[in-house]
């Protein structure tokens, strides 16, 4: 599942194996969140790096490192493994803990106290693009071409142990939906709750989805997945797996659905329905109408050619004739 592109942020991802607990996001890899989001649960995974702006309605667990730019609202705790890096303005509802260094901006507030067990610097840490940014530049700067291709290979390589979940900026994400204004993509394995609103929608395979799937511009659900609720697409096809069980309606332009799936509701196709006997899962989403079919064959004219003759009536129409010169087709049967 391809992560960074021309824009990291521009894709909701959930990575194989994301569970939503009670309270929280439990995930293997990192959490990237972009500006303007809102998770109202916490956090729990590798390193989570927030931008401008996020705010959280649970506490923050990093096994790695913890990054929240200026103005980031944690109503809970923030527990972090390795070292932690918050803006100012940053308010953290209760306890800062820190395993490693904490690099910390002006009028950071925190309501119960902080810990850490390394450094300790009061300033305002710069934004995490422009770090790498300046940290590249003073790689080229100084000669050092092979640590800087190595940096770029290991920030834009999707080969990891464990994709990260990307949540684009200006998202809602939460026990009742998750809105994204871009597409979104799931992966296998996993278990989520709310509804989930995006531009286009591609879900893996043996997933438990407590809620409505719906997009603009298509839906795709793979096989065994479990979707309590509808599925529905304003615009493009709605493509149902084998093995899958939808707890409601489905509704689209075009609907595919596999003969092994089950679907407890209605079935609405503005244009056209049909049953597939293929897997539907291939990482793409149907946005228009379906590709049309392939073109019958035409048969390769006969090489004889063919013998003419003008009609007597003055119609101008003409006749084929076999090779003894009697004519055939149409006229053959026609008196004079």
């Amino acid at each position: 599942m391809p992560i960074f592109r021309s824009d990291p942020l521009d894709e909701l991802v959930i990575p194989d194996g994301t569970h939503v607990e009670e309270h929280d996001l439990v995930t293997d890899g990192d959490v990237l969140i972009g500006g303007q989001s809102h998770v109202e649960f916490g956090v729990r995974g590798g390193n989570v790096i927030a931008g401008e702006r996020v705010g959280f309605g649970g506490t923050i667990e990093a096994a790695g490192d913890c990054r929240l730019d200026m103005w980031c609202e944690v109503d809970g705790d923030v527990l972090v493994g390795e070292d932690a890096y918050l803006g100012e303005r940053v308010h953290v509802g209760g306890q800062l803990k820190v395993a490693g260094d904490l690099d910390i901006g002006d009028d950071v507030d925190i309501d119960d106290g902080f810990e850490a067990a390394g450094w300790i610097v009061i300033r305002n840490p710069m934004p995490t693009i422009t770090f790498l940014f300046v940290y590249l530049s003073q790689l080229l700067r100084i000669g050092e071409e092979e640590a800087a291709e190595e940096m770029l290979e290991a920030l834009m390589s999707d080969e990891r142990e464990h994709q990260p979940v990307v949540i684009p900026r200006s998202a809602r994400v939460g026990d009742d939906a998750w809105r994204v204004s871009t597409p979104g993509r799931v992966g296998d394995d996993c278990r989520l709750h709310g509804n989930v609103r995006a531009e286009s929608l591609v879900v893996g395979r043996d997933n438990e989805v407590f809620g409505s799937l719906r997009a603009k511009e298509g839906v795709t659900v793979g096989a065994g997945t479990e979707v309590t609720g509808n599925v529905t697409t304003r615009s493009g096809t709605v493509r149902i797996g084998p093995g899958v069980e939808v707890r409601g309606d489905i509704s689209g332009d075009y609907v595919e659905v596999h003969h092994d799936a089950t679907v407890e509701g209605a079935i609405r196709a503005r244009d056209e329905m049909s049953m597939v006997s293929e897997p539907v899962l291939d990482d793409e989403v149907v946005t228009g109408a379906r590709p049309a079919a392939e073109p019958e064959s035409v048969p390769e004219p006969d090489p004889t050619p063919a013998i003419t003759r003008t009609d007597r009536s003055g119609g101008g129409q003409t006749a084929d004739t076999d090779d003894d010169g009697k004519a055939t087709g149409p006229e053959a049967g026609t008196p004079e």
